[in-house]
């Protein structure tokens, strides 16, 4: 039998982002249902499961995309988690960090290397 997109995501969603994402899904299932369905179904179950990148490429892309951003804080802690959660090193993810610098900016730059310092050390890296 074949998996629903919502099987799919939520297996890879774990995969990435472990227990900070079933955190997540709880929270919205109280205040939008149907929106935890979507978080679920379309970037994990939809957009992450596609066989064109594999996870790690996923989560670069990601964390540069939510460090340029600069307002997504929550959103990026997450993620510099799933990124280390399937191979990143502390030090890529500095990397990244230092790249959108030189594209988007020393500020989002900065805010993103606070928020990898808070990962680092809670993960004591």
């Amino acid at each position: 039998m074949r998996k629903s997109r919502y099987e799919v995501g939520l297996d890879i969603m774990n995969k990435v982002v472990g227990e900070l994402g079933s955190h997540t899904r709880e929270s919205l299932k109280e205040i939008a249902p149907e929106f935890e369905k979507m978080l679920v179904e379309f970037p994990f179950g939809d957009i992450f499961s596609r066989p064109g990148l594999d996870l790690k490429s996923r989560e670069i892309a990601t964390v540069a995309a939510l460090t340029a951003l600069g307002y997504a804080t929550p959103q990026l802690k997450v993620h510099i988690n799933g990124a280390l959660n399937v191979g990143c090193t502390k030090e890529e993810i500095v990397e990244i960090m230092m790249q959108m610098g030189v594209y988007v900016g020393f500020p989002a730059a900065l805010n993103g290397l606070t928020i990898a310092r808070e990962v680092f050390n809670a993960r004591n890296l």
